[in-house]
């Protein structure tokens, strides 16, 4: 996620040069530090094994997601979101949450809770999004806190800021902290639900081939993402720690690619580029 020489841009990262401010969060922010970080790389890969727990989320992922034929595609969607929200103008922020949204609102269904009920969801229900916007922000902080550096403000200022993502995407009263973030994934417990669905994504999660570079690297980085989860997350999901090093093995394998890559990400120095081109009369700066 990390540059040195120019490389192609998707055409979502060269937009994020055109803006009219700084965005939600802008330079020396805490979620600059972390979601620009190459530990984000295990990070998103740690938030999908954490949100398959919840019976609710893992149907809408079951029952809409085209996870198994388009994984790649999938991906692309997902890095695009968390990039344009982190890097993005707020109006760039606020239309790709519009669109995160747009999804949303044809994700119906049912599914059988932890208790043996039968329930309907819909991915606007309040409490899913809850659990997925939870799962995401402990698992970026959680991730860089391992193999990442100093974060601007401390772990609390990641999670008092990217509250604010939450919240466009229809989050009621996100954790603002980490205390209140451990509160609430806590208070998830008796609906996490390890059943045949998840058993059947964390597999797909475990052995997917992806094509060049990636390939080779991923079974690397879903060792560390498993490593880094609590023992009672693990359990629930029917992992187990790698018996070789995979903590020390990925943060030898950031320090390659920090210095292969570069120091700032694409999206970061597109965000950048725009904001060095802003007027600071006109943003009060």
């Amino acid at each position: 996620m990390r540059r040195r020489r120019p490389r192609p841009r998707a055409d979502w990262i060269v937009a994020l040069e055109k803006g009219d401010d700084a965005g939600l969060f802008g330079p020396g922010s805490a979620v600059w530090a972390v979601n620009g970080g190459l530990p984000t790389m295990i990070a998103g890969v740690r938030a999908l094994l954490m949100q398959t727990l919840h019976a609710g989320a893992m149907a809408g992922v079951h029952d809409h997601s085209r996870y198994r034929e388009d994984p790649m595609g999938r991906l692309d969607n997902t890095v695009r979101w968390v990039l344009t929200t982190s890097f993005g103008d707020t109006a760039a922020a606020s239309g790709a949450a519009r669109w995160v949204t747009g999804v949303h609102e044809r994700i119906v269904g049912s599914y059988e809770d932890a208790g043996g009920r039968e329930r309907s969801y819909s991915a606007q229900d309040p409490r899913l999004l809850l659990w997925v916007h939870d799962a995401f922000t402990d698992a970026f902080l959680g991730a860089h806190e391992i193999w990442g550096g100093r974060i601007p403000g401390g772990p609390d200022a990641y999670v008092r800021e990217w509250a604010a993502s939450g919240r466009l995407l229809g989050v009621e009263d996100p954790p603002e902290s980490v205390a209140e973030l451990r509160a609430q994934l806590a208070g998830f417990a008796g609906e996490l639900k390890p059943d045949a669905r998840v058993h059947e994504a964390v597999g797909f999660l475990r052995d997917i081939r992806l094509p060049g570079e990636a390939g080779v690297v991923y079974p690397l980085l879903f060792a560390g993402a498993v490593a880094s989860l609590s023992p009672e997350v693990r359990r629930l999901l029917g992992l187990r720690r790698p018996w070789w090093p995979a903590i020390t093995a990925n943060r030898l394998l950031f320090v390659f690619l920090g210095r292969y890559l570069g120091r700032v990400s694409p999206s970061e120095q597109a965000a950048i580029d725009r904001i060095a081109g802003l007027d600071p009369v006109r943003t009060g700066a």
